[in-house]
């Protein structure tokens, strides 16, 4: 019992430590470079920051499947407004901005949304979330024509994923200063932000509450209804955070492809880490590290020229043996 409870607490950053290992073995040592290393986690911010909001949904003993969908519909009205702001005379700068604020709040009221239905509607999480998959995607495609969305002006834009802070240290073979890009800085900000919020906050006990048994917090006093629905609400923020990272790569948003199955990644992230899919038990911490695994092993299955048709099955196995651990005897 012992062996299992340390691997159930400890599995995951073991896991991590071992593939990186073994990554670097067979990879040579350009792969401890700190451009691998800095891109590993560039390339999965946006959708560690999405696992990050999921992983209070999932501790509540919730779902939410329409994750990807919603990054399509919030990434083409962020789009779709940053244009006509350009259009309209507006600075590109405060187009940006204004184009930002648009994707955060469409993410934070359709994930509400999400929760009206499940907590005052009476819908289970997966059908009101499945609807959601169906739905957003639909809506961000009939908004932008069935195709891709490209920005009249890009400068502004792709200052967000692709500059940040440099330091004279930390240089490549070529001794050129390495950028830790802003999106990393966002995600472990949020992330300490959220792990503060799980661990040392009322709200954070009130989801591991609810999450564990609904009924004796209920009877505890805990405005349980409340609880979820900021759950929802906070994975829907994270959406449209991870929305304006994800334009401003290529700054542009391709209605049917962007975010699509992203709810898979991110749901195998927060299991892997370590959280419960029966609720009541969970970790930020896992989470990160979680992303950071299923990053890796992408990466690893690409250099292995393994058809990304068979990366599915590989991240399938990986949440299977993650959920058998969480069993217990």
């Amino acid at each position: 019992m012992k062996a299992q409870r340390f691997f159930q607490d400890w599995g995951v950053l073991i896991a991590f430590i071992l593939v990186f290992l073994y990554a670097a073995i067979t990879q040579g040592g350009s792969f401890l470079q700190w451009p691998v290393i800095v891109q590993l986690f560039t390339q999965n911010a946006d959708k560690g920051i999405v696992a990050l909001g999921m992983t209070f949904v999932i501790i509540a003993a919730g779902i939410d499947l329409s994750v990807g969908s919603l990054l399509a519909l919030s990434g083409v009205l962020m789009m779709l407004n940053f244009n006509k702001f350009i259009a309209s005379g507006t600075p590109e700068n405060v187009a940006v901005i204004y184009a930002c604020l648009i994707a955060m709040v469409s993410g934070l009221v359709i994930g509400l949304f999400n929760g009206a239905v499940i907590v005052w509607g009476k819908i289970a999480p997966f059908v009101a979330t499945l609807v959601g998959l169906l739905a957003f995607r639909s809506l961000g495609q009939a908004f932008a024509e069935g195709g891709t969305i490209n920005a009249t002006k890009t400068e502004g834009l792709q200052v967000i994923a692709n500059t940040g802070f440099e330091h004279s240290s930390i240089v490549n073979r070529n001794d050129i200063p390495i950028t830790f890009s802003w999106p990393i800085w966002i995600w472990i900000a949020l992330a300490l932000v959220f792990g503060f919020l799980l661990n040392r906050t009322q709200f954070g006990r009130h989801v591991i509450a609810v999450g564990s048994n609904e009924k004796a917090a209920r009877y505890s006093g805990i405005p349980v209804q409340k609880i979820k629905f900021l759950t929802y609400g906070l994975v829907g923020l994270c959406v449209g955070i991870a929305s304006i990272i994800q334009v401003s790569k290529l700054a542009s948003v391709a209605s049917g492809s962007t975010g699509l199955f992203w709810e898979l990644d991110a749901i195998a992230a927060v299991v892997i880490g370590g959280t419960s899919l029966n609720g009541g038990r969970g970790r930020i911490w896992g989470t990160f590290v979680g992303v950071l695994l299923l990053g890796l092993i992408s990466t690893l299955l690409v250099t292995a020229d393994v058809s990304v048709y068979w990366q599915g099955v590989v991240k399938g196995g990986i949440i299977l043996v993650a959920a058998l651990l969480q069993r217990g005897k």
